[in-house]
């Protein structure tokens, strides 16, 4: 009885890793707004020491407030995140509102913050100058600029949590199954015959 010769040829290089990466991504597409997350508090976290600077030399109120919640709902954000999500089971859905509130609480200590630089800058007695030239305050215009960024990041992130039914379907039409060379040759075995 001659048998159906059946190979599979081993993929590797850029096509298998990307199959891999949808593979991962249809399975848990809320990585994707887990990895914006990430990605937009290292970069916060890396421009922190020109945040500080800022609130040092402003010092008006709730600069230091607001600072000190930007970066404590980061952090807890990650938990509830990841809380909101158990491996396996169903969303947490208490978990995923808490997100929602903590990375609103986020946006509205980074907007308080960039309201205190921009009263610092246009006020009329005694107004902050940038001076890029001398490289005097520039550390200002720096926190500036990441806490809009950071501020952008928390927007895609909040995009991409409310809207995760929607794409979670559409990625799951994406096929990434492997296609075996002479399976569509293969004979259909009579399972009954062997009872007989």
């Amino acid at each position: 009885m001659g048998q159906s010769q059946v190979s599979a040829k081993p993929r590797k290089g850029f096509k298998e890793f990307v199959r891999k990466f949808l593979v991962s991504i249809k399975r848990k597409p809320q990585n994707i707004a887990m990895f914006i997350l990430l990605v937009g508090f290292v970069f916060f976290s890396l421009n922190l020491t020109s945040i500080s600077d800022t609130t040092a030399l402003i010092n008006t109120a709730n600069m230091g407030q607001a600072e000190f919640c930007i970066m404590l709902f980061s952090i807890l954000s990650f938990v509830v995140f990841m809380r909101a999500f158990p491996k396996r089971q169903k969303v947490k859905i208490p978990m995923l509102v808490l997100t929602f509130l903590f990375l609103g609480i986020i946006i509205f200590m980074d907007i308080v913050y960039l309201t205190r630089i921009n009263d610092a800058l246009t006020r009329e007695v005694n107004p902050i100058v940038i001076n890029y030239q001398e490289g005097t305050y520039v550390f200002i215009s720096n926190a500036w600029s990441t806490l809009i960024v950071y501020l952008i990041f928390l927007a895609v992130v909040v995009f991409l949590l409310a809207t995760l039914p929607i794409y979670s379907k559409l990625l799951k039409k994406i096929n990434t199954s492997i296609d075996v060379e002479g399976n569509t040759n293969m004979t259909s075995v009579d399972l009954a015959s062997d009872d007989e």
